[in-house]
């Protein structure tokens, strides 16, 4: 898959001295108020997007300071919009979990403004991207018997174009059912079995899932694509095919992560980061990865003549949030102490499950996208050679926000 980045370049010409000073002057007035009016409407959305990010940081070191976490692959975004919308109907310490683990400061932001901001997230992701396919949503499934508030159902829909559904759990097998075709036919068919083992005690739950597919900028040429080693865990490797290309790619050192960062654009406005630590580096990466290093990847990475190998690789990511966020801090809301008052008019209800699904494929073009072959001129010196050959992390990141986060451990590993 691939992303591209636009940029626009505004040339403003200053001519004729005397009258057009006054002019100029006060338009530049005009246009910097509206500036800050554009800015001030985008404010949610930005904020937003930073607690996304130190979100994702959190998460990853959770789920990589486990034992033999082997791959790991989620989308910060879909999580964190889905209990941003339980946050619509939590009320008193469980509201207060949840905001604390998403990264948002009540002092800082109201929660008007975390939903508008939500909102504005929703509209840029499911607006239509050339050569970009973007699925995202997230379902709350209710027992029968429960009424959600109109007020929460609103708020839900306006916000988040969330969807509830009534669902008789106590026929766990036909729930069960119904709920993965639902996940499945929402992404295109990627995401299969999402739930097993329903419980029929279950009252509430919470899915959030998310699909992307792109192609790239400048894709791979497959025939290209060789078996070469790539090394797991020190000296044991396993055959993996790796693709290869060469001319001008988007690339840094990252000093203090001690990594070589590769950028790789997809159309439609998203981007790839691949951060490859040096050998024997990757806990320091880890420990210091950061919002911070994030944002200074797109200044550190020059366009320059390189040679990059790079694994193809497919993964699927699940998760049962509901064992990670315990131990980030949400408690209360999986527990008898859940208020979830303003969902169901009743505190003594809880979120029975959480799962969270997201799904990656990197190859030479994107999944369903034809082998593209173009000319660039590349400069006179000797490239660099990137070898992406032992556990590296991706980041996928459009606009500003975080959509994806992963560490790939063993290419052959889809889970």
């Amino acid at each position: 898959r691939n992303m591209k980045m636009l940029f626009f370049l505004c040339l403003l010409l200053v001519g004729i001295y005397s009258n057009s000073y006054c002019y100029e002057r006060n338009y530049q007035g005009v246009r910097n108020q509206n500036q800050r009016d554009q800015e001030n409407r985008n404010m949610p959305l930005k904020t937003v997007g930073n607690s996304i990010c130190r979100f994702a940081c959190c998460f990853y070191k959770e789920i990589s300071s486990r034992e033999n976490s082997g791959n790991i692959f989620f989308s910060p975004v879909s999580i964190s919009t889905a209990f941003a919308m339980v946050t619509l109907g939590a009320r008193t310490d469980t509201l207060t979990q949840i905001l604390r683990v998403l990264s948002f400061n009540p002092r800082e932001i109201s929660e008007n403004e975390i939903h508008e901001g939500y909102h504005q997230l929703m509209q840029m992701v499911n607006r239509k991207n050339e050569g970009l396919q973007l699925n995202m949503g997230n379902v709350l499934f209710v027992l029968e018997q429960l009424k959600p508030q109109e007020q929460f159902l609103r708020n839900l829909r306006n916000y988040y174009d969330g969807e509830v559904y009534p669902m008789n759990f106590k026929r766990a097998d036909q729930a069960q059912i119904k709920i993965n075709e639902y996940v499945a036919e929402k992404t295109n068919g990627k995401i299969k079995d999402l739930i097993n083992n329903l419980d029929p005690l279950t009252e509430l739950l919470l899915i959030s899932y998310i699909y992307f597919n792109a192609q790239w900028e400048k894709p791979f040429d497959p025939k290209y694509t060789k078996r070469s080693k790539f090394f797991v865990d020190g000296n044991k490797a396993v055959e993996v095919p790796m693709m290869f290309g060469m001319g001008l790619f988007k690339h840094g050192y990252d000093e203090q992560l001690s990594s070589t960062v590769v950028q790789m654009d997809y159309k439609g406005g998203a981007s790839a980061f691949f951060i490859l630590p040096d050998q024997g580096k990757m806990k320091k990466l880890e420990k210091r990865l950061s919002c911070e290093h994030m944002s200074r990847w797109r200044t550190l990475v020059t366009k320059r003549s390189a040679n990059v190998y790079l694994p193809k690789f497919t993964l699927y990511g699940t998760y049962d949030l509901k064992d990670i966020l315990y131990k980030m801090g949400i408690m209360d809301v999986f527990t008898d102490k859940a208020d979830l008052s303003g969902i169901t008019g009743q505190p003594q209800h809880r979120i029975s499950q959480a799962i969270h699904k997201a799904v990656v494929q990197v190859d030479e073009t994107g999944t369903e996208a034809a082998a593209a072959t173009g000319m660039e001129i590349v400069p006179m010196s000797v490239p660099d050679t990137i070898t992406f050959n032992r556990p590296f992390i991706m980041v996928i990141i459009m606009g500003n926000d975080v959509f994806f986060m992963g560490k790939i451990v063993n290419p052959l590993r889809k889970d």
